[in-house]
């Protein structure tokens, strides 16, 4: 018993001298050698965060300098590359109305008239209306024309449908959409489970279409198609409309690029599509009406912000569009 107590004595001994040794190293010769220590790493942190900051702000100036540049150069850069196209905006969902306006304003500096807008509603790409969808296609079959390929999907034959609804002309009056469009678009836009919503009344049939896809952070009324469907749906639209028009192009607010146009690029037929990612800037909105120009001349591509991307399409100037 004596050992014991004795054992745990010198113990508690040895844990005060070494808590007092720590004490008094602490406030005497380690104390200014560890301030020192420490007062060096946050002044070098600082500088290091100065410098960063400075590189920062010196970029996005020079970025502003150039969209600012490039928006005043777009009017005459633009000029005359779609002479006289008609287009339709088609939006997958709730799409920031600072970049739509702006895409609107830019193919008008082309040329081209802005004919329809068209919204898809979540029941495009929802799971629990899927029936639902492949009840409707159904009845949308009789009207498309051409018929669809004997290996088409319910999705493919709804996407040919909208297509056709925005795109198709009157054979006698080509300047209004044919019977079967206007049927079409009735069909996908009525109803208690709507697929689409139209801005107004689509009374001039498009020769282009542009799908604008929002950003992954967009928020607003109208929820997106949900889901990972977006991206499988902006495919099959994009291949839709670039068979069912004369050209056809997926823009989209995020750059990087974003996930809508990874989808696309991931697809078997992207060389055969043409995309524009960060059109929630200058650099993209101004590559829309660019990449419209070059799809109708047969050239497809990639383009906006982001790696491996082309920054802009090369000014092309499409041949008028055919009338009758």
């Amino acid at each position: 018993m004596m050992v014991d107590f004795r054992y745990h004595l010198v113990s508690l001994v040895a844990v005060f001298l070494a808590l007092a040794c720590g004490i008094a190293l602490g406030a005497g010769p380690l104390r200014d050698a560890i301030g020192d220590t420490v007062s060096g790493r946050n002044a070098a942190l600082t500088a290091q965060n100065a410098q960063l900051t400075k590189e920062r702000d010196a970029a996005t100036a020079d970025q502003r300098a150039a969209d600012a540049a490039l928006d005043a150069a777009g009017a005459g850069l633009l000029g005359g590359t779609l002479p006289g196209y008609r287009v339709a905006v088609v939006a997958l969902g709730t799409v920031d109305d600072g970049m739509a306006k702006a895409v609107d304003t830019r193919l008008a500096q082309a040329g081209a008239q802005v004919v329809s807008h068209v919204t898809l509603t979540p029941a495009w790409t929802d799971p629990a209306v899927r029936s639902f969808r492949q009840s409707l296609v159904g009845y949308l079959t009789g009207y498309l024309a051409p018929a669809p390929a004997a290996n088409a999907t319910p999705d493919d034959e709804l996407a040919q449908a909208l297509v056709e609804g925005l795109a198709g002309a009157d054979a006698a009056k080509p300047d209004a959409p044919s019977e079967n469009a206007s049927t079409l678009l009735q069909l996908l836009s009525t109803g208690d489970t709507p697929l689409v919503r139209l801005a107004a009344p689509v009374t001039t049939p498009a020769d282009l279409v542009v799908l604008l896809a929002p950003g992954s952070s967009s928020t607003g009324s109208t929820p997106a198609p949900t889901g990972g469907g977006v991206a499988n749906a902006a495919v099959t639209l994009l291949t839709a409309a670039q068979a069912g028009s004369r050209g056809a192009v997926l823009a989209e607010a995020d750059g990087g690029p974003g996930p809508v146009v990874a989808g696309v690029l991931a697809s078997s037929g992207a060389g055969g599509l043409s995309t524009v990612s960060g059109a929630s800037g200058v650099v993209g909105q101004v590559g829309v009406p660019l990449a419209l120009a070059q799809r109708v001349g047969g050239t497809a591509g990639h383009y906006g912000t982001g790696t491996g991307l082309a920054a802009l399409p090369p000014r092309t100037v499409a041949a008028a569009p055919p009338r009758g």
